[in-house]
């Protein structure tokens, strides 16, 4: 592949396609079904999946042999389904998605989650980066080829309208889809992040996560607080209390054992050369606050925290009045959405059992207790790289930024991933993405670093090349 008109190929396509078509995806506010159970009667994902079928139908229309089909399998979200003939027998699945977290607040004046701003080489707004951009730009790197004329394996591009909740709908589509994907000897995500944006990262494990509702409540109505504190105890504290079982609120280690893998050595390694890449920029790469510390000196170790270790976050807060709002009122009750992040080796669903019977056992002065859990992901732990993937991701970044490929693990979920792995153990596996410092996807101001999709779809491109031409 001659890199340079790749380079000049793959630039003009998004400039004058792919911007557009993501601006006009941003304004529609098609949530993920955790967060709109009512989206199939709303029309937003079915309008995102149409825009993209039609631009994506248009793409392909010059490529003998291609499809693109819009999959519905009855009462689950639907998943675009794209197959480009290539050269021989082989098959490279390429994924993505494009449903969206819900708005969230504390976006900055002017900008929003369904209103796309184009600034300083940033698309702002909800889903550009996450993962948007997937689709456009997977099929784009496809056809620098054609244009080139260089040979590729079959490509099958996978989008699905679930990833936000889960990814619950997908094995049945993966079941559905297994004869026409076929055995792909590499996979290619799209969906992950990275640690700046100068150069390639490959994304080598995936924490999995567990979560859920937990609730206590003390009183059946709220009571004078001076007359009842003292007498009954603050739904709050109880929660404070439960969640300390679980964690230290000092330090944030777990307590529990269970929840702790071994990392592997390479794991360890690779954090360490990332920890020597970024250095003070892991840090500066999230907005706190002046003179706040992150939870280690070693950048090392922050890496780890991320991607390894088991860390828990309240997300959600029920059974409080605003502050404006709060009377003299003993609550009757408190309940936090818990998001728990575990190893990428540890098994989901039994860690959602264990906090289940933590919370719920001997709960301090028999209050009532409850713990809802929602549905787990386990994390995934990529095989070792092969060594035609290993110099074609830095033949690739050295297409695209001029400098070697950077591996790390990532602190979230891809449930895709660990499923992918347990189905085609075979298979290489190239999970790479655009979300690097403040790009704050699921947050405010989420963003898509234009230059960066730009050359991680050359990158992609180049892999495609060199994953024919392996020996």
């Amino acid at each position: 592949m001659d890199a340079e008109a790749a380079k000049t190929f793959i630039g003009r396509i998004w400039e004058d396609e792919v911007i557009p078509e993501l601006t006009r995806y941003i304004r529609i506010p098609n949530k993920s079904p955790a967060f709109d159970p009512d989206w199939a009667v709303h029309g937003h994902m079915d309008a995102a999946v149409a825009q993209f079928e039609r631009w994506a139908r248009g793409k392909i229309a010059g490529i003998e042999g291609a499809t693109l089909d819009v999959v519905r399998l009855e009462g689950r979200t639907p998943v675009i389904f794209v197959d480009i003939p290539g050269q021989g027998d082989d098959v490279v699945l390429l994924y993505g998605h494009l449903d969206k977290q819900p708005e969230t607040t504390g976006w900055t004046e002017g900008f929003g989650p369904w209103e796309p701003v184009l600034k300083d080489g940033k698309l702002y707004g909800r889903g550009g980066a996450d993962d948007g951009y997937a689709l456009f730009g997977a099929l784009a790197a496809i056809l620098a080829l054609c244009d080139q004329g260089v040979a590729h394996a079959r490509c099958a591009i996978l989008i699905e309208a679930d990833e936000e909740s889960g990814s619950t709908d997908l094995p049945a589509y993966v079941e559905h889809l297994a004869p026409r994907i076929g055995a792909p000897s590499l996979v290619v995500c799209l969906d992950s992040g990275c640690g700046d944006y100068e150069q390639l990262w490959l994304t080598t494990s995936l924490r999995g996560m567990a979560g859920g509702a937990l609730r206590v409540q003390v009183l059946t109505e709220g009571v004078h607080s001076g007359m009842a504190s003292g007498v009954v105890p603050s739904s709050f504290r109880i929660l404070r209390s439960l969640l300390s079982r679980l964690e230290n609120e000092t330090t944030g280690e777990f307590r529990l054992p269970e929840f702790y893998a071994q990392i592997p050595p390479d794991r360890i390694d690779e954090a360490k050369a990332a920890a020597a890449a970024l250095g003070e920029n892991i840090r500066a790469a999230y907005p706190m606050v002046a003179g706040m510390r992150a939870m280690s000196e070693d950048p090392a170790e922050l890496i780890l925290n991320r991607t390894w270790r088991p860390t828990l976050s309240v997300t959600g807060l029920e059974g409080a009045p605003t502050i404006v709002d709060a009377g003299n009122v003993l609550r009757p009750a408190t309940a936090a959405k818990l998001s728990v992040r575990l190893p990428p080796t540890l098994d989901a669903e039994a860690a959602n059992r264990r906090l289940k019977a933590l919370f719920e056992t001997d709960p301090p002065y028999g209050a009532r207790v409850t713990y809802e859990p929602e549905a787990a992901a386990d994390g995934w732990n990529a095989p070792p790289l092969a060594a035609w993937l290993r110099i074609a991701v830095d033949r690739a970044s050295h297409a695209a930024f001029g400098r070697d490929a950077a591996l790390t693990g990532e602190g979230g979920s891809i449930p895709f991933m660990g499923m992918l792995g347990k189905k085609f153990p075979d298979a290489q596996f190239m999970i790479t993405g655009v979300l690097g410092p403040h790009s704050n996807a699921h947050g405010p101001n989420e963003f898509l670093h234009i230059g960066m999709g730009k050359a991680v779809t050359l990158a992609v491109a180049q892999v495609l090349a060199d994953h024919h031409g392996r020996a």
